[in-house]
This record gives structure tokens, C-alpha cells and sequence, in this order.
């Protein structure tokens, strides 16, 4: 007796053989993209409101098809699906467990649909709704830096440039510095959310639809933005994945950044922050250790995104047009990212918000040195070309460090002997807090460039 087809396969009726369990099981996509139900159940009611439209089911069989969709989505709500062996994927699982529930209707809600334009809906509708979370996340991380930087402007520190101590700054300023990558990112993210949205339903398996479908009522039943103007395109894109993978890798790196200055600054040779309990573990040998263990697994994820983003380009490069199954490889390294970059962003707040701020330790690691560059200026406003005065500062430097002293040690008389120029107002440079000061064009670290800093980053995060 021949073997029967395989009919609870989509694509079963073709194929007489079965398949090798091996095979389903790499075949398989289930056991990750059942995160998409709630997408392929909401896209699945759009499209049988589609179909009632044009005339291929009637009012009733759509509402019949709707509440059980409705109650295929409670069970995976409610834990209560149970996905059956030939649940190939979210897909296949969906539409055979409402075939279950409503008799053969359930066929005909594949109608001129194909797997292909329906995963890459699934895909894009799952990923905006995370988006609206790491977007959220995102401004809470931004909102506390600003509100930290506005509250401890009056700590200094030294600023720091091939890690060799440079100016003195405020540390609300090296806050902001950080803030301001992220404002950037989220702009960036803000971006590409019209390129996430939309919509590929109702372009078939490569070809379109044969039946007239209302793709324009699917996009705004859905809420997509726009659709695609092109089947082939609509089915094969992925570069919307490829994009949001690149935004991580990038907000990521950011975080990798700032991670890594506050590991130095907690550091017992730097001192300037102490990280919350809730941030920090022990080591199982040495009982003195607390070891920021979440700044270093932020540095760490970041490889890890960056690598979810050049292992899925190195997939997309070499295909050909339209869909190919090499695409299901999309969905794990986009759900890798979007799991990681959304708890690391809540993370690097939690550490921001409850760290320890040291300012006398900031302060007590300028030292004179770092108002060289002011006392190169100084001379500047006496009318000395800047290239000179830096050298005859250098020479201070060079004094300073002969005689084992700071540079507000030397005297009046030993700077009236490296330049004419100097007189007895030289000992003022020698303040930090004016030092910072006196660097008030915009961007710079003064207290009125402050305000406009944390000014631009409310008005990025919507507050006044």
C-alpha cells in the first residue's frame, strides 16, 4: 500500500515519503518562534477579515474563524497549547490547532497566503512591539544619568585621555558625555522604526496575491506605517533584522564604554564610584572582593550582539532573491539581541541610579599638572602665540617635576624666569573650579553649559 501524502504538513500534498525525524527536528522552528504566537494569531484575524472582504468567506465563517483564533491565543496565553509533532513552526502550529477547534473552516484562512509573507509579518510586527520597550528603557537610562548629572554638578575630577590625567571637569560632565550616545541612539532607533513597519502580508509565496486582497486595509488593521511595493521584496527582505541588529551592536558598544570607566573608576586605585550590592558579586575564594560583575557582563554581551549581527549578514550575503529556508536563521540571533540589549539596558540604569559617587576622591586625584594647558592659556590672553606658550609650560611642567613639586609651588620669580610675560596674577590659574569655568563655550563643562546639555537631553526625551 503506497504511502499516504502528508497533509499535516502546509506543504504535505506533494510529498508521499516521510520525512527523516532528524530532519523534521532540523527543520523545526517551534521551539523558538512560538514567541511570535500573539503576532501570527493578530495577523492571521487581519487576514480573515481580509478574505471576508473580498468575498472568499462569509460574515459568519469569519466570525467563527476570529473567536477561534481568539481561543488559540488564550491557551498560549493561559500555558495551555499543546504543540503536536508536526508543528513545524508558529505558523503550522496556529492554523492546525484552530482546525481543531473549528472543523475544515480552518483551511481556508491560508487562502492566497504563504508562509513566507506571513513570517516576515509575524517578524516585523513582534519586532516593533519590542522596540516600543528597548525604546522605552533607552529614555529611562538617558532620564537618570541627566537627572544624576543635574544633582552633582559640583563634583570634579580629573578628565582623562589615553588614560593619563588631562583637564579637570566636572563629573556631571562625563555623565552627559555618555548620555549623549545614548540620546543618539535613540534617535537612530526612532529612525529605522519606519523600516520595521511594513508590511509584506498579502505578497504570497513570491508573486502576490490572487485574489485582490486589501493590502492597504491589512497595513492599517495592523498599524503598519506603509506596505511593500514589491512581493518578491516583501517576502525576501530582511534587511530591517540586519538594521536593528546593527543599532544593537552599536548601543551595545556604548554601554561596553561606559561599563568599562566605571570598572577603572571602581577600581580601589581610583576610588570614585562604589557599585550597589544589588550590582556586584563576591568571589568564592578571596572574601574581600566585590567584582562588578554587571558592568563586565555589559562589556561581554556586546561581542555577543556584535557577533548575532555578523553571523546573520555572513547568512544573508550570499542568497538569492526571495525567500529561501536559510531566513529561518533570522529569528534566533534577533531574539538573542532583542533579549540581551533590553535587559542590559535595564541594567546599566539600575547601576547608574544606585552607584556611590566619591567626590572627594574625584578631587583628590587632580593634581596641579592638569592646569597645564591653563597656564598655557594664560599667556595666550597676555598675546603669546599659542605654540610658544605651550612650550615655556612644558617647561614649567618640566621644573615642577625636577624640583618634586606641583606647579602652584613654583614661584612668581621662577615663572617670571621661563617668560616674560608671566607677573604676580599667575597664581590664579592655580583654582580648578575656575578652570572648569573658564570653559564655557557650548559643550564644555562649565555650570551655564551644563544647563543647556541637560536642556538638549530633556527636550530628546520629550521633557520640558
Amino acid at each position: 500500500m503506497a504511502d499516504q501524502p502528508t497533509k499535516q504538513k502546509l506543504w504535505g500534498g506533494r510529498f508521499t515519503g516521510k520525512t527523516d525525524p532528524l530532519m523534521h527536528a532540523f527543520n523545526q522552528s517551534l521551539k523558538y518562534d512560538q514567541r511570535m504566537h500573539a503576532a501570527d494569531i493578530r495577523g492571521s484575524i487581519a487576514y480573515a477579515k481580509a478574505l471576508r472582504r473580498v468575498g472568499l468567506l462569509t460574515e459568519e465563517e469569519e466570525v467563527k474563524m476570529t473567536q477561534g483564533l481568539d481561543a488559540v491565543g488564550r491557551e498560549w496565553a493561559t500555558g495551555q497549547f499543546r504543540p503536536a509533532p508536526d508543528d513545524e513552526d508558529i505558523h503550522t502550529a496556529n492554523e492546525r490547532r484552530l482546525s481543531e477547534l473549528i472543523g475544515p473552516l480552518g483551511g481556508k484562512l491560508h487562502t492566497g497566503r504563504s508562509r513566507n509573507d506571513q513570517v516576515a509579518t509575524d517578524m516585523r510586527l513582534w519586532l516593533l512591539g519590542e522596540v516600543d520597550d528597548i525604546q522605552s528603557s533607552l529614555k529611562g537610562l538617558v532620564r537618570i544619568m541627566v537627572e544624576r548629572a543635574d544633582k552633582e554638578r559640583d563634583i570634579l575630577l580629573p578628565g582623562y585621555t589615553h588614560l593619563q590625567r588631562g583637564q579637570p571637569i566636572r563629573w556631571s560632565h562625563f555623565l552627559l558625555s555618555h548620555a549623549f550616545s545614548f540620546r543618539n541612539d535613540l534617535e537612530r532607533l526612532h529612525q529605522l522604526i519606519p523600516r520595521i513597519s511594513v508590511l509584506p502580508l498579502g505578497s504570497g509565496a513570491l508573486a502576490g496575491n490572487p485574489f485582490s486582497i486589501d493590502r492597504e486595509f491589512l497595513a492599517k488593521e495592523l498599524g503598519f506605517a506603509s506596505l511593500a511595493e514589491n512581493s518578491m521584496w516583501g517576502v525576501g527582505d530582511r534587511d530591517f533584522i540586519v538594521e536593528f541588529l546593527m543599532w544593537s551592536s552599536l548601543t551595545m558598544i556604548h554601554m561596553s564604554r561606559l561599563a568599562e570607566d566605571l570598572i577603572i573608576y571602581s577600581t580601589a586605585e581610583f576610588g570614585f564610584v562604589t557599585l550597589s550590592d544589588a550590582y556586584s558579586t563576591g568571589s568564592s575564594m578571596m572574601p574581600q572582593k566585590k567584582n562588578p560583575d554587571s558592568l563586565e557582563l555589559l562589556r561581554g554581551k556586546s561581542g555577543r550582539i556584535f557577533g548575532d549581527m555578523a553571523g546573520f549578514m555572513m547568512t544573508l550575503k550570499g542568497l538569492p532573491s526571495t525567500y529561501n529556508k536559510d531566513l529561518q536563521e533570522d529569528k534566533e540571533p534577533l531574539f538573542d539581541t532583542v533579549d540581551n540589549i533590553s535587559a542590559s539596558l535595564k541594567i546599566t540604569e539600575g547601576v547608574i541610579a544606585t552607584m556611590e559617587v566619591h567626590g572627594e576622591k574625584m578631587e583628590q586625584a587632580l593634581t596641579m599638572d592638569v592646569l597645564a594647558t591653563d597656564l598655557a592659556d594664560y599667556l595666550v590672553r597676555k598675546g603669546v602665540p599659542f605654540r610658544e606658550t605651550h612650550h615655556v609650560s612644558g617647561r614649567a611642567v618640566a621644573l615642577a617635576e625636577a624640583r618634586k613639586c606641583q606647579l602652584n609651588e613654583l614661584s612668581v620669580e621662577d615663572y617670571k624666569g621661563l617668560h616674560e610675560r608671566f607677573s604676580d596674577d599667575v597664581v590664579e590659574i592655580f583654582n580648578f573650579e575656575a578652570s572648569v569655568e573658564r570653559r564655557s563655550s557650548i559643550g564644555g563643562p562649565s555650570r551655564k553649559t551644563l544647563d543647556r546639555q541637560i536642556a538638549v537631553l530633556r527636550a530628546a526625551l520629550g521633557q520640558k
